[in-house]
């Protein structure tokens, strides 16, 4: 897993990965932000690393109705 400070772009190409009980870890978010139907999504957008360099990259979270986007984590850089 990559470190990064924020996301500097809108999220772009993004796709489903895995919905509800296909998700590894589902009791645990539910444990600590509640809700129903969470997605597990990927996508790319730019983001500003701690070394202050803004680099594109391939994102994953996990999201839920009323709850939003939850442990964004950066994958892989693209450039």
């Amino acid at each position: 897993m990559i470190r990064f400070r924020r996301i500097v772009s809108p999220i772009e190409n993004i796709e489903r990965i895995a919905r509800r009980f296909s998700i590894d870890e589902l009791s645990n978010l539910r444990r600590l932000f509640g809700g129903e139907n969470w997605r597990k999504l990927k996508g790319t957008a730019s983001v500003e690393l701690f070394t202050g360099e803004i680099r594109l990259a391939e994102i994953h979270w996990y999201e839920c109705h009323g709850i939003g986007k939850r442990k964004i984590k950066v994958k892989q850089l693209l450039d």
